[in-house]
């Protein structure tokens, strides 16, 4: 129980590394340390109750090791590891984290531009964590069927799964939730529903959440921070507001600047693609020259 215990200590400092400077600062040592202090201890031999608090563990820090992958934009490595991790969690019979998996992968798929197998992967998630997860677990799977939806531009049924995801955080009650859990707080919710926002056109509702989202989310969580702020500068385009996007994506930056995140180098460079029609403008320029100095620092091109 001790190597358990240690297990779990590790996956909590991975996850905070994660969450603060990106998937790609330390990708490699939590790969080594899966690989040496985890991968061994899974051939011994247990009595159940250890021999589940084990699996648990190492299916935790598993699909961490597969967000970091992701996060670092090595595809094909974090969709091996999500693989692996949902055999895991079928070997306990964690039908919660076995939905979670399903929710990462259906994120990665959207991210990917494979709207219909998000959409997918989003609902067997919710259907397989319906009658096995807490009212903050579905709230976070219900929030992923709302981001593919909406990138499918299905207006209807990603008001349903917003709408649904809202119900299910408010029966939340934190002492029934895991630990991995801990970071699905009103921030994150409101932060994936500006996403969606952003993703059907509605440049109002996008804003107005994008902005809650910036305000709620605390700055441990810097990587999302960033994204919300970029979500919020995309939104403000969607309205016209170029002035006001090109500052906030700027802040975004200035914010993000040691994250080693592929994903927020794409939010980056897909804003400055959008504006990249308004040469002539001073503050683009600006923008311009400030990322390719960002890039260099953070190993993007």
């Amino acid at each position: 129980m001790r190597d358990i215990a240690a297990i779990r200590t590790a996956a909590g400092y991975f996850m905070q590394l994660d969450f603060q400077f990106g998937g790609g600062h330390a990708h490699k040592a939590f790969r080594h340390y899966f690989r040496e202090e985890v991968l061994p201890l899974l051939g011994g031999s247990y009595s159940p109750k250890v021999g589940k608090a084990l699996f648990e563990a190492a299916t935790e820090i598993s699909q961490l090791l597969a967000w970091t992958a992701y996060d670092s934009g090595n595809h094909t490595l974090a969709g091996r590891y999500l693989m692996s991790t949902l055999r895991l969690t079928q070997v306990v019979d964690d039908r919660m984290m076995g939905a979670r998996i399903l929710a990462n992968m259906s994120h990665q798929a959207n991210y990917l531009g494979q709207a219909s197998r998000a959409v997918r992967l989003a609902r067997a998630a919710v259907e397989g964590g319906r009658t096995h997860s807490t009212p903050r677990g579905m709230a976070l799977f219900a929030a992923h069927e709302a981001r593919a939806l909406s990138t499918a531009q299905d207006r209807k049924g990603a008001a349903r799964a917003m709408n649904e995801a809202e119900r299910f955080f408010d029966l939340a009650d934190t002492g029934s939730d895991p630990e991995w859990l801990s970071y699905m707080d009103e921030a994150e919710l409101v932060g994936e529903f500006c996403h969606c926002f952003r993703d059907l056109g509605q440049g109002r509702e996008a804003v107005q959440f994008a902005e809650r989202a910036v305000a709620l989310t605390d700055p441990k969580y810097a990587r999302t921070l960033g994204f919300c702020r970029m979500v919020l500068a995309q939104s403000q385009l969607l309205n016209g507001e170029l002035e006001a996007a090109i500052a906030t994506a700027s802040l975004a930056l200035d914010g993000g600047d040691a994250l080693q995140s592929a994903r927020f180098q794409r939010y980056i460079t897909d804003f400055q693609r959008t504006v990249a029609t308004n040469t002539g403008n001073l503050a683009v320029q600006q923008f311009n020259e400030q990322v390719r100095e960002a890039m260099a620092y953070m190993g993007g091109s």
